[in-house]
């Protein structure tokens, strides 16, 4: 029996099955890594968005091990030196304001639930308006603000207090609006949803909306933030201004981090007593988050990001022209989707079984989230593998086994975005 088969065994008998992982993974040196046989892939999953400078970057380890040699944890009873100076980078970065710190991409999206339902608990105000296709996280609240039912699903009663709206229909927001209407949260790039970026029209009738109805605009930044759509966060990439975002993900490099970015409108919204949390910002998470930082401004990892980005996608758009089966290519930066018309998780295993990690969203969209400092060789690699694998479904598709039958595609209902 091989390491791979031992590590997936002890898996079975003693972690819960709450996901169906597919490889044995043991190291990772940048845009690389190997299982527990010995095999070799190039990832472009990057944790889901996580690893954005790679996989170990030397100066992200030596932070992380300086610092857990230093002081590992304090409690927020106490400061601690890296923490200020992480919410000062990250104020300066975006919206100004105050940060609060959390551990994952849900508790951050819970922090601004609860921000906004302070904010206007006066005057009787609690209902957020979230999108169709979203994602914000697994809690009870952040599960209810999901626009994908399947996530819901078996978790009745569900939190009161969300309300859908389809993405990048204005019209759809400003009729969900009523005198109980606290808060619009959005993603600008939906990539749980199938990578769909948001119409620049729509973002900014969103902000326009906000204001004119003294709403709150929150974006979730905990995928598409931290540098993935060639900015620090995509919401710039619209040029308007939200009064908080969440981050997760990609801000720790692989350190479990979240955090909230407030405005100033909101930075003392939360007093001692309202919110808390035994682990946000820690020593070594906080030092992990700026030395992310530093990288990504020392190496210019935005500019890469979007340079290597419209390579890949231009190279993408050529693979699709070839494939029946690919109806288009969209993201921003990198964070790009390959769109099917038909469910994509074989294709998914294809790319793997040819040494390319990507992930199925959607149904039917594989997702490309690479890190920011993939090099040009790596890009043109992945896209020659996205071909081979593309020609490899398509026999496998005109000439199906017993277990390929494209009549199990027929339930899909496929529409243009």
């Amino acid at each position: 029996m091989s390491e791979q088969s031992d590590i997936k065994s002890l898996h079975a008998q003693y972690v819960m099955p709450t996901y169906a992982p597919g490889l044995a993974l043991v190291k990772g040196r940048g845009a690389t890594v190997w299982d527990a046989d010995g095999n070799k892939y190039l990832d472009f999953l990057a944790g889901i968005a996580v690893t954005n400078v790679g996989h170990c970057h030397p100066r992200l380890v030596r932070a992380i091990s300086k610092q857990t040699g230093r002081l590992m944890h304090v409690s927020n009873l106490f400061y601690n030196e890296q923490q200020p100076r992480l919410a000062e980078a990250l104020a300066k970065r975006s919206l100004g304001g105050k940060c609060f710190f959390c551990n994952s991409g849900a508790e951050a999206n819970e922090a601004l639930i609860k921000l906004a339902r302070l904010w206007g608990h006066a005057e009787g105000r609690y209902e957020i308006i979230t999108m169709r296709g979203s994602f914000h996280g697994r809690t009870l609240a952040t599960l209810t603000a999901t626009g994908q039912p399947k996530v819901q699903k078996g978790f009745d009663p569900l939190p009161a207090g969300f309300v859908l709206a389809d993405f990048n229909d204005l019209d759809s927001v400003r009729a969900a609006v009523t005198d109980k209407t606290v808060a619009v949260l959005v993603e600008a790039v939906q990539g749980e949803g199938g990578v769909r970026p948001a119409r620049p029209d729509f973002i900014e009738g969103l902000q326009a909306l906000c204001r004119k109805k003294n709403l709150l605009l929150f974006v979730d930044e905990v995928q598409s933030g931290i540098g993935r759509t060639g900015h620090w966060f995509a919401y710039q990439r619209y040029g308007v201004e939200p009064d908080a975002i969440a981050l997760a993900k990609g801000l720790g490099g692989g350190f479990p981090i979240g955090a909230v970015v407030a405005s100033p409108k909101l930075a003392d919204v939360l007093q001692p007593g309202t919110h808390a949390t035994t682990f946000g910002g820690t020593p070594p998470a906080c030092a992990a988050a700026l030395a992310v930082i530093r990288i990504i401004e020392e190496e210019a990892l935005l500019e890469n990001a979007t340079k290597t980005g419209e390579m890949f996608m231009e190279s993408l758009k050529k693979v699709a022209a070839k494939y029946s089966f690919i109806r288009e290519v969209r993201g921003a930066g990198l964070m790009i989707g390959l769109v099917l018309n038909q469910p994509a998780k074989e294709l998914e295993n294809i790319l793997r079984e040819h040494g390319l990690i990507t992930l199925a969203t959607a149904e039917t969209v594989i997702r490309f989230l690479p890190p920011l400092n993939v090099t040009p060789s790596e890009v043109r690699r992945a896209a020659k593998i996205v071909d081979r694998a593309c020609a490899e479904w398509q026999k496998r598709l005109s000439n199906p086994g017993p277990d390929d039958e494209p009549a199990r595609f027929k339930h899909l209902q496929l529409t243009k975005d």
